[in-house]
């Protein structure tokens, strides 16, 4: 662990994290009115997540999705629930705007593999568990790099190699690079599915 990792890395994250949430605070507003009108309350999903050596936190995200439901009370196909406006929101990753308030409580850092479902954890190989050796981030080296356009195992590797090598400069070049991804709006879906596929483990 170099001097970044243990103590740039936290200052780079609360410094761009506290000014990012001071500029987009009236764009935080009128998204959040805006996910009231369109979907209903609550306005953040919120969901447990496995953190840092896969400790669980709550992550924060504007809803993106109805709750509707079959006769049966079951909740419908994502992407039948997925609306034109969550869509919208995902392709431009505003949807992801509150969590800076994760990075800000120290759950999460700007940069780092995203956080994943809490079941995932017991279908990780022992070096796909190495992911979890940091902080997770609001983007990393696999979003950059294809984000839900990879397989599973491609991200992983990628998360691990971000492990290995996380730096200043990497760090900032992932950030840049993130800003121009969003801007192209490149793999935010697999091919065929509203989300990303589920993670059933990996086959060798």
């Amino acid at each position: 662990m170099n001097f970044y990792t243990r103590f740039g890395k936290r200052s780079l994250d609360l410094g761009l994290s506290l000014s990012a949430l001071l500029l987009l605070a009236p764009l935080l507003v009128i998204l959040a009115l805006f996910v009231r009108v369109k979907l209903g309350a609550p306005i953040l999903f919120r969901q447990p997540r496995p953190g840092l050596r896969g400790k669980p936190f709550i992550l924060y995200k504007f809803r993106t999705m109805t709750d509707a439901r079959d006769a049966q009370g079951n909740l419908l196909p994502d992407a039948q629930r997925l609306t034109a406006f969550g869509r919208f929101l995902r392709s431009a990753s505003l949807d992801e705007l509150p969590e800076l308030f994760n990075v800000i409580k120290g759950e999460m850092s700007l940069v780092g593999p995203r956080p994943l479902l809490i079941q995932y954890l017991e279908r990780y190989t022992p070096e796909q568990m190495r992911r979890h050796h940091v902080l997770p981030g609001l983007t990393g080296w696999a979003q950059v790099n294809g984000r839900n356009a990879l397989t599973w195992e491609q991200k992983f590797e990628l998360d691990v190699w971000y492990v290995e090598h996380q730096s200043f400069s990497l760090d900032l070049k992932i950030i840049f690079m993130t800003a121009w991804k969003i801007l192209k709006r490149e793999g935010i879906n697999q091919t065929g599915q509203a989300t990303a596929q589920e993670f059933m483990g990996s086959r060798f």
